[in-house]
């Protein structure tokens, strides 16, 4: 988890440069960037930790048996 809130917090200060650098870019505008720059990004990192999370969980779950069904029984052969 500790790994999971670094990776989470370094990937927050690139999409904040990100989004200021680019929203800079199309408005010129220090105070529209620092707002988009602050709001999508804070936003976007904590869809990204849950994303991260459910990934993880998800990666844990064992792979289905060839011929087998969710269930656990054997398909039958066409």
């Amino acid at each position: 988890m500790t790994r999971d809130l670094a990776k989470t917090a370094s990937f927050a200060v690139v999409h904040f440069a990100v989004g200021f650098g680019v929203t800079y870019a199309l408005t010129g505008s220090v105070v529209i960037a620092t707002g988009v720059a602050l709001i999508e990004p804070a936003v976007n990192t904590v869809a990204f930790f849950f994303h991260e999370r459910a990934w993880e969980r998800w990666g844990r779950r064992p792979a289905a048996r060839a011929g087998t069904t969710v269930s656990g029984t054997v398909a039958a052969a066409a």
